[in-house]
């Protein structure tokens, strides 16, 4: 039976709705010490008390076992020893997370609260804040002055249970050679994504946060404009995450379909909130097709299939 913090998720039904408007959800919570974190609600499945953990040989840094849950077995990853916190004593609860296709259980003292922030008010950490800044994706200044960092779960998964080995990709003719540019705050999902543009032979531009690509695809645009020729004969098409400091993707997508210079450019969104409703939010705003992370093949595919138009 879930806890009753489990019950801070159950209002939260129009948080699909919230990132079109330039808005998000973060569940916040300790590890110990006097700093808080907080993951997107998005990813977050649900939150219960620390169940027994069973220890399993050779786990790797930062697993401290495996659960059963609802019949299906889920790592556990205590999130302290990434983010430099010395503890006392574990964690008494258990953030259960599904994104990318997988589900995984994080470690932590307690959870606090469900707080709203606009996007435009996360802002990339800089390196000399923490000593863990690839494991730290932003921060926020909550109303009453406090800073939170927000996790870059994937980056941590990534680190914990290593990177599934990138599938190898069919081969696939593309007519055009345009430049196709990404945007993710995450430095695992850009990664993968330089894999697949790789190997399709096409050259890429890409940016950290929604703020960074409309600012570059701007410029881009005015160059176009400048000399007269139209954007979409060098841009092929554009790449966004869902979610991003600074602007998200739903918003960035929204300015580039209501801005005629990007008139004949694709946008597809890329993102690990691959859910029914995230797509249909996705497709409110205009974005031409939806992929989830990360299927190398899929993403190869939709890349190529919007290059032939």
């Amino acid at each position: 039976m879930r806890s009753s913090t489990n019950t801070m998720l159950d209002f939260v039904d129009d948080k699909t709705m919230l990132a079109g408007f330039n808005k998000m959800e973060l569940l916040l919570f300790t590890l110990g010490g006097l700093e808080t974190f907080a993951v997107n609600v998005f990813k977050v499945r649900e939150v219960c008390a620390t169940p027994p953990i069973t220890a399993t040989p050779n786990m790797p840094h930062g697993v401290q076992g495996i659960i059963s849950l609802r019949g299906a077995i889920i790592p556990v990853i205590a999130l302290a020893p990434f983010l430099n916190v010395e503890v006392e004593a574990g964690g008494t609860k258990l953030i259960i997370t599904e994104f990318s296709g997988h589900t995984q259980a994080f470690l932590v003292q307690d959870v606090d609260r469900i707080v709203r922030v606009d996007w435009d008010r996360v802002r990339a950490p800089q390196a000399m804040l923490t000593g863990s800044t690839n494991r730290v994706t932003a921060i926020t200044e909550l109303p009453d002055g406090s800073l939170v960092s927000i996790l870059d779960v994937e980056q941590i998964v990534s680190e914990t249970l290593g990177d599934e080995p990138m599938a190898h990709l069919d081969p696939i003719e593309i007519a055009t050679k345009s430049t196709v540019f990404f945007a993710d705050d995450s430095a695992v999902a850009r990664r993968k994504i330089s894999y697949v543009l790789e190997k399709l032979g096409l050259p890429s531009q890409q940016a950290h946060n929604g703020r960074e690509a409309w600012d570059k695809l701007s410029q881009l645009a005015r160059h176009a404009e400048q000399e007269g020729t139209p954007l979409s004969e060098r841009l092929g098409m554009v790449l966004v995450d869902a979610e991003m400091p600074e602007m998200d993707g739903y918003v960035l997508t929204r300015r580039i379909k209501a801005d005629k210079r990007f008139e004949g450019v694709p946008v597809v969104m890329h993102s690990s909130l691959s859910s029914a409703a995230n797509r249909k939010m996705g497709q409110q705003v205009g974005v031409d097709a939806y992929v989830g992370k990360f299927d190398a093949q899929a993403l190869a595919s939709t890349i190529a299939g919007m290059l032939k138009h």
